[in-house]
């Protein structure tokens, strides 16, 4: 179920907690989890209903500008049933708390030898150590890029990166990869300890705020939510590829963590 970056925020603020689908019958059910870029969301309620019952408050609760607005984004599709569906958060992605947690060696052995069953499973051969590594190695850097260098198709890529973020081992970024402090020890134990640039403090930007904004941020050494409060609104309105959107979003993310725009 593919829900927008605003909405998602939307909902994880409790300001919306409605969706409207049109499907051939009901994707979700409830008590269904989806994880997104915001976090977990529940699913609370699915139930097909008219179009000609829907009302104004469906429509606020789903945050469409109005009925009719509403009405005309279903009826863009003209088969199929309509669905309400109620969401709620429901706290943060578990993987985010994995990923913090240095593995204890018997952890670790159990993480290798899942990872060894990845690569014996695979039609391509041992793919996990050497993804983890150029992970590692190139932080930051986008998929297709380290895909070429892997000489492997960038969607395959990014299935085999989500496997291992199942696991905790890595982090998807605004742009890139990183490996979590789980992945470090898991390839420090391959390897031995590897020197590494010291992690950013701060909370990392969000990647609702898109590639073109998170370009121009880094361009000027802003990598962080924390870096983000030293410069005012329209210091940053004036980066091109950082638009009204990245701001707004910015905005709402530094104020989950008590943050501003400078001069505020």
């Amino acid at each position: 179920m593919m829900i927008r970056p605003a909405e998602l925020e939307a909902i994880r603020d409790g300001e919306i907690d409605l969706a409207f689908r049109r499907w051939d019958r009901a994707r979700v059910k409830v008590g269904t989890r989806l994880r997104t870029a915001v976090g977990l969301l529940e699913v609370t309620s699915v139930d097909a209903v008219p179009l000609s019952a829907l009302r104004a408050e469906d429509a606020r609760r789903c945050g469409a500008a109005s009925l009719a607005a509403l009405k005309q984004a279903l009826s863009a599709r003209p088969t199929g049933q309509v669905f309400r569906v109620g969401l709620r958060y429901a706290g943060r992605d578990p993987r985010e708390v994995l990923r913090e947690s240095v593995p204890t060696p018997a952890e670790l052995a159990e993480i290798r030898a899942g990872l060894d069953r990845l690569d014996a499973a695979s039609p391509v051969g041992p793919w996990t150590r050497a993804t983890l590594r150029i992970i590692d190695d190139q932080p930051e850097v986008r998929a297709p890029e380290l895909a070429a260098q892997l000489d492997r198709p960038t969607p395959e890529f990014k299935r085999d990166v989500r496997k291992l973020k199942e696991r905790g081992l890595t982090e998807s970024l605004a742009i890139g990869y990183r490996l979590s402090p789980r992945g470090e020890a898991v390839i420090d134990a391959e390897d031995g300890p590897r020197e590494r640039a010291p992690r950013r403090e701060g909370t990392p930007l969000p990647r609702t705020i898109g590639a073109p904004a998170t370009r121009a941020l880094r361009a000027v050494d802003v990598h962080t939510l924390e870096a983000v409060s030293a410069w005012t609104r329209s210091d940053l309105a004036a980066l091109h590829g950082v638009g009204p959107i990245a701001l707004d979003r910015l905005s709402a993310a530094m104020a989950e963590i008590g943050l501003d725009y400078a001069g505020t």
